[in-house]
């Protein structure tokens, strides 16, 4: 990690004196819990320090604020709805099935970051590797019920794969 820039941390530092109070409110009447509107408020000062390269903010330091905040609880939203999803897949298992909790906490970061790695790719790249990983199609089923080429078809394979394979870096 580089040195820290004291310049940057000082515009941070003055950021958070003048604004924190105002984002924490701001998060609080959109999550409507005081607990994740304090976690995010920090993350969002966290995220302003670990920015690489322009440390200047703009002459609007709340929009700043304000465009990272909502990333970060759309962030949260998407986080919660995969948890919410994986423990309804696993209530209706037998108790000694059910994962432990370090288990479903391994799981559900893997399971975050497999939600992250399909959010980035192309939609017609992710409905092809879901068709494929998911359905269980066949490239040349897939290629004919989206009409297009068998080629096309494994092109977009690879991109899906690398990106998995690029999901350890």
């Amino acid at each position: 990690m580089p040195p820290a820039d004291p310049t940057l941390n000082l515009q941070v530092q003055t950021l958070y004196t003048e604004h924190h109070g105002w984002l924490q409110g701001w998060l609080g009447r959109r999550l409507g819990n005081a607990c994740d509107a304090a976690d995010l408020a920090h993350d969002t000062f966290l995220r302003l320090l670990s920015r690489q390269g322009n440390s200047y903010f703009g002459g609007e330091p709340r929009a700043l604020l304000t465009h990272i905040a909502k990333g970060l609880v759309i962030d949260r939203w998407r986080r919660q709805d995969v948890e919410r999803a994986y423990l309804q897949a696993i209530a209706h298992l037998p108790e000694p099935e059910v994962p432990s909790a370090e288990t479903r906490w391994m799981i559900l970061e893997t399971l975050y970051r497999i939600d992250a790695m399909l959010r980035e790719l192309p939609a017609r790249v992710r409905h092809v590797f879901l068709l494929s990983q998911l359905d269980g199609l066949t490239y040349a089923q897939i290629a004919e019920q989206l009409q297009v080429s068998l080629v096309t078809i494994k092109r977009d394979m690879r991109t899906a794969f690398l990106a998995c394979l690029s999901m350890d870096e």
